[in-house]
Formats: structure tokens, sequence, C-alpha cells
């Protein structure tokens, strides 16, 4: 059987940007309608930007593989991809697939009937670096490696590839023929990025020769040194690049923590980072700071600016007073804070050069609702848990202060901008609290109603208040809001909308077991936690009332005088007051939370979610769980009733956005398939529209069933998008096509340093 892995869409770069080549759109540039937010890469015309120079750009780690095709590829594989092999389709700055004429002078589907033909003629000028040209045995190599009929090639996914029938050479060379067994309306996600034969044509050079070097590419840069001591990896030029040329001599992918970003950035180290709230302040600081010293005015942040006067004399007192023990000792530690000072006022100093380039992520925070068991499994529930959301203002409260519009997301399968995108969400209602509780009321929750438990259990609030059991501390941000982007951070980092990039490894079975062959998905033992999906009880609650009489140790046997069984402990009764209950239990949520550093904006979302839901009677308990285990041991094992993480969006959702909303099924062995639908929720009709779009070669039609499919899944409220995540990048000021990328991806060869003003143009310079 083969594998049927997602395509793992984090965020990051890769790809050239190019113009459309392809027939039969069927829609003006107009559909989809105008991005929420469009580039902020300071774009200037190539003559205006300097031949050479180093770019040094902040990675979060070095790659553990260079083949992106590979379960532990990351953000970095994706990256170095995109610069240095074959990206026959890129995305444009509305996230959406073009041709790219680099590699391409046509690509289209020339034959529906009776099978899909898809027809690549080749740039002519088209070369791999060791001088042969790019032909229709790479395509085969690449196809017959990824397709899943191979075990011994250790892929991460198959999607597309699995559909093929056979690749053949064209009337030339340069003519690849692609005929597939079944109609793949998303034909174009295949062979990018295309790897050599070299890399593809045995399980041994795929499995490992590509790992930590890629011998042959084909791409305006070559790679250079991976050097894992000072944790750099190098891209050169290209010389035998037939395109325009790389601006840059080298571009240097630099591993830098997020958190000291800042430093890293004031320090030289690099050129070019993605930073969070903390450090985009940071850098405005630097500058307000610039202007107040111009006006004579002092900084009043950093080390010491929180000090006092009286502190301050009291200080000096201690410093230089009688008692010599604790004077020694203040006076280190006032050396020590001017040292920290100093440092400080240093970092701001080098800070000024670099400005924020702001945009949003091609990525969406949701809040996930888990409808596997528990109150959540009843729809009339999750609708009115989503009717009690005001989501314009969960969004201002991420995206306003960073001057980004605040529009909440209307799709689960496409963004702003993108020919897919539709507002559906008048398929479930926007903000309605008196819709919400006659939702709540038909679902038989009640207000003031009576709640049993046993005595000595906490009554209220003070029962149901919300813990932390993390082990990770909160502080200053070392990422943006929600480190959670599938396939990014569950042990995986990845690097834009569709882009070649690794899988969300889900085949988690409880109790750490992988699942069998590889598959895609997650096995839940459905008489656990799990549950039936649509179970309308929370599985956990045991009667009292049913429970044996209390024994301590073993049965008296015969002859033995038999202990008096303990009663069974009292019951108290009382009303829910304000919040609601059904059946004696009150409508209390597990809301899980990621507590560890960078994270602060989803928590303050998460605690707003929690007062809205308040309003309407749900009461939630909120757990602040540690970032290693947010994921893996709450969200995929289904630990949770709420959650908040983000999707990576995708430029093809018909393939990658499947396995987002399928319908659980049950497995072979009793457990549960859910693949990556981690709410659990789903439903024939939406997989049957998944299906249709998937194979419709008309690609308005097929867009018109994800539109269908998307307002479905609003109506099952199962996720509810909230908002596209923000995207801020530090820049040094004089650094040209290149920062917040938004839906697009970079054109490499294009970044460069802007030239001084009244620099003459070289005219030997091919530009």
């Amino acid at each position: 059987m083969s594998q049927r892995r997602r395509r793992s869409l984090a965020l990051l770069t890769s790809g050239v940007l190019a113009l459309p080549l392809l027939a039969g759109c069927g829609s003006g540039d107009d559909e989809g309608g105008p991005v929420a937010a469009g580039q902020d890469i300071a774009a200037t015309a190539r003559d205006k930007v300097a031949d050479g120079g180093v770019l040094r750009w902040a990675v979060d780690s070095l790659p553990d593989t260079l083949n992106a095709f590979q379960a532990d590829a990351d953000a970095t594989t994706t990256r170095i991809a995109g610069a240095v092999l074959p990206q026959l389709f890129v995305l444009d700055a509305k996230g959406r697939p073009v041709a790219n004429p680099d590699y391409l002078e046509k690509a289209e589907v020339v034959e529906r009937e009776p099978k899909q033909v898809a027809l690549y003629k080749l740039n002519q000028q088209a070369v791999w670096s060791d001088g042969r040209e790019i032909g229709a045995a790479d395509f085969v190599a690449q196809w017959r490696a990824l397709n899943g009929k191979d075990s011994a090639y250790w892929t991460a996914r198959n999607a597309g590839y699995d559909r093929i029938e056979k690749i053949e050479r064209g009337k030339t060379d340069l003519e690849v023929k692609v005929t597939f067994a079944k109609p793949y309306t998303d034909w174009r996600s295949l062979f990018s990025p295309l790897y050599p034969k070299q890399v593809t044509g045995t399980p041994d050079a795929f499995n490992e020769g590509a790992r930590g070097t890629l011998k042959v590419t084909a791409g305006p840069f070559n790679l250079g040194a991976l050097d894992k001591k000072t944790g750099t990896v190098a891209l050169t030029r290209s010389a035998r690049w037939w395109g325009r040329p790389a601006k840059l001599d080298s571009l240097v992918l630099t591993a830098v923590p997020r958190a000291q970003r800042p430093a890293a950035l004031a320090a030289g180290t690099v050129d070019l980072a993605d930073i969070d709230r903390a450090g985009a302040e940071r850098i405005a600081q630097a500058h307000r700071d610039a202007e107040r010293s111009g006006k004579g005015g002092a900084a009043a942040h950093g080390p010491g600016a929180a000090m006092t006067p009286a502190q301050a004399t009291l200080s000096w007192a201690v410093a230089y007073g009688t008692d010599e023990g604790k004077a020694a000792t203040e006076r280190e530690t006032r050396a020590q804070n001017a040292e920290a000072a100093k440092k400080y006022a240093d970092e701001q100093s080098a800070l000024r050069t670099f400005a924020v380039r702001k945009s949003l992520e091609p990525a969406y925070t949701q809040l996930a609702m888990n409808g596997a068991s528990g109150p959540l499994a009843d729809e009339r529930v999750r609708r009115a848990v989503a009717r009690a959301l005001d989501r314009k203002e969960l969004a201002e409260i991420v995206l306003k202060p960073l001057g980004l519009p605040a529009k909440p997301v209307g799709s689960h399968v496409a963004l702003a901008g993108q020919r897919a995108y539709a507002d559906n969400s008048d398929a479930l209602g926007g903000k309605d609290l008196h819709a919400a509780e006659a939702l709540l009321a038909d679902a038989g929750w009640r207000r003031g109603g009576k709640i049993t438990e046993p005595a000595g259990a906490k009554a209220g609030p003070e029962g149901e208040e919300g813990h932390d059991d993390s082990k990770t501390p909160s502080g200053p941000g070392t990422g943006n809001d929600g480190l959670y982007i599938v396939g990014e951070t569950d042990g995986r980092n990845g690097d834009g909308l569709d882009r070649g990039l690794p899988v969300v490894e889900s085949a988690i079975k409880t109790g750490g077991e992988t699942s069998p062959q590889g598959a895609r998905g997650e096995r839940i033992d459905p008489t656990g936690q799990e549950g039936e999906a649509g179970a309308a009880a929370d599985p956990d609650a045991v009667d009292d009332a049913k429970r044996g009489p209390a024994r301590d140790g073993e049965a008296p046997g015969p002859g033995k005088a038999s202990a008096s069984p303990a009663p069974a402990p009292a019951k108290q009764v009382r009303t829910s007051g304000n919040m609601l209950a059904k059946d004696g239990k009150a409508l209390n949520l597990r809301f899980v939370l990621p507590a560890g550093p960078g994270s602060e904006a989803l928590r303050t979302v998460g605690e707003r979610i929690a007062q809205m839901l308040k309003k309407v009677g749900v009461n939630t308990e909120v757990t602040k769980v540690a970032d290693e285990s947010f994921f893996k041991d709450h969200v995929a094992s289904g630990q949770y009733d709420l959650a908040l993480y983000s999707w990576p969006a995708t430029a093809y959702p018909a393939t990658d956005a499947r396995p987002i909303f399928a319908k659980p099924e049950p497995a072979a062995d009793g457990s549960l398939l859910v693949e990556q639908n981690y709410t659990r929720v789903g439903t024939d009709h939406i997989d049957q529209l998944f299906d249709e779009a998937l194979g419709e070669l008309d690609e308005e039609a097929s867009r018109d069933l994800m539109r269908k499919a998307d307002a479905r899944i609003w109506a099952a409220a199962g996720s509810i998008p909230l908002y596209q995540r923000p995207e801020l990048v530090a820049a040094k000021a004089n650094l040209a096509n290149a920062g917040a990328f938004g839906l697009g991806t970079p054109r490499f060869q294009d970044i460069g340093w802007k030239k001084p003003a009244g620099a003459k143009e070289n005219p030997k310079k091919k530009k």
C-alpha cells in the first residue's frame, strides 16, 4: 500500500517569481480578491542593485538533510532547494502558482481524454552544473522514487506522483510528456524542486546521497560549504546559470535562535532575519532613540532604565559607604549594570541601521475544537462556541499593534488573493450571542442547572480554574504568535505555501508507536480518551452510584469475617449559577495553550476567547503546557477540547487540504485513523467534494468545488479560522528585494545591496 502523505507547508521561501504561462486558467486576475497585505521587500530594479557582496540570512537551524522529500527536511532544506535546484512552478505575490521561464518555455495540459497528458517544454539553455541537459530522465527518476511503489525509497510523501501512469520524451529532448492514470488538477505541484537523476535514480542515492551534499545543482546559486561548527551554509553564485546572474557573490545561511537575533543583528552576524514582536519593538525603539538623542533626550528603556533617582542615590551611598562588605558587593553590581547598559546601548545604536519589513505570513491561526468526545461532539455546541466569538476583535489583538490589516480569515483552504479564496464564514454565521445561547439550549444545556458531584469537590469556578503544568517558563519572545505551525514546529520547520516541503509526521499511535506501513494518519484507541466520533458524553466520567464497594486488600475467604463495605461517597448538589449544566455536569471545556516564550500573543488570544465563552455560560479550563508536549501529547493525541495552532496555506488545496479535513475512519485494528484532521470532525460530503476537485481538470470548476467544501467545513464547525499570522523581518536598510515576502516566493538572483546614490552602471555587466 503506497503512502499518502500530505505535503507539509510551513513558512519560508524558495523558488523564483515568474510570468504565468499556463493555459486554461478560466478566470481573471481579480478572482480571490486582493491580498490582505502585500510584500514588503524594498523592491528595486536590478540596474539599481550592486553586483557582488555577501548576504547573511538567519535560519532556525542547519538542515539534517538536503533532500526536500524526506521526513526530516526542514525550512532550511527548502530555502536551499529554492536557490540551487529547478523550481518549475513558483508562487507570485498573490500565492498563485506560475510557470518559471528560467526552466520552462511552456507547460500545459494538451490532452484530457482518454487520459490527461501534461506537456513540459523545457528552456533549451537549462542544464545541470555538470553540463548535462535537464530532461525526461530526471523526471522519470523522480517519479519512480516518489510514486510509493518502491518501499526502498524513504519518502515522506507521494501525493500526485502516485497518479502518474508514465513519463516519456516528447518530439525533442526538450519536451517531456507526463500521462496520468487518474486526472490530477494539481499537476503543477509536481517536480518542484526537481532533483537530478543522480539523486533520485537509486534508493541508496535518494536515502543517503543527498543528506549532506548536492554534487549537481541547477539554480542561480551553487551549494558551497556546510559548516556545522560555525552553523553556516554558503551558497555561491553559479557560473553555469543561464538566466540573469545572481547579484550577490554569496548568500550565507546562518543558524541563529530567534531569541538571540536582535543581538546577532546588532553584532553584524546576520543582515536579514525573521523576528518576533519584541525584536521589532527593539528596532523601533532604536530609531526613536536616535530621534530623541538629536533633541537631547535619553533612552527610557533597557538595563537600569527603571531605576528611580532615589534608588540610584541609595545604590551610590551603599557602594561608597562604611560597610566594606556591602560596598564591594554593590560596586560589583553597579559595574555589571553599567556594562549591561553599555552593551544594550551599543546594540541599540547598531539596530538603527535595520528596518522592520512587515506583511502577513502564508498561514492562519485557528481555534480547533475536538469533536471526538465530550460536549463538543455535539455539532450544536461547536457552532455555539463559534457564534460566541468576535473574530474581528481577536485578529485585532494580534495584528493591530503591528500596524497590519486585521481582517479575519474567511476560508480554510486559501488566503485572500489566491484564486480559490472566498469568505464562506456565512455558512456558520458571525458573532451572535443570542444564536449561541439558543444552540446551547437546544443541545440541553441550561443556566442554573443542577450539578451533582462527590462531597469534597471544589464547587464553582474555584474547581475549574486554569493551571500551568508546563516546564517552560514564559518570557521575551523567541518567535511570532503561535509557535505551532503544523509542519514547522511539531519537529519540522517549513517555509512557504507549496514549495516542495516535508510532510507533517502524523503517523502517531497511542503510546508513541508508529503506524504500520508508514501510513499517513494517527491511530487512536476509540476505547480511550478519544471515544467514538459523535459520542456526546465525556468517556472519562464515571457514575459514582455504579461503583462497587471499596475494599482493602483481597476479598475475604471462606470462614473469614466479611469487612463492611465502605459507603459510596456522599454527593452534594449545587446549581451552575450563571454557567451552563446538563445531566448533573457543568459545561467545562479543556483549553490547551503553549506555555513557552514566543507564544504570548497566542495565550492572550486564548484568554480573550475564554472570556467570550463565559458570556454564554461556557466555562473553560485553560491549561498551559510545555512547548515540546503541546502538539504531540495534546493536539495530535486528542487530549484537548479547545486549542490554538496554525495551518500553513497552500497553493494546491485539493491535494494539501484534504487530509486536514478528511473524515476520520476506523482502521483494521479498531483504532481511529484521523490523518491530519486533529479536530476529528469531518463528513462524507466534504471528502466527496475534495475528491471531485482533485480530479476536475477545469480549473474554475475545481476551485468552485473547493469553495463548496470550505462552506461545509465552516458549517461542521470543527475549526474556526481567526487571522493570518504576522510576518516581521529585520533587514539592513540598503538591502533590496528581500524582507517580508508574504504569499510570494523570493527571486534569489535579484536580492542584493542597493547601489550608492550616484553610482554609475557597468555596461559590461549582464542585467
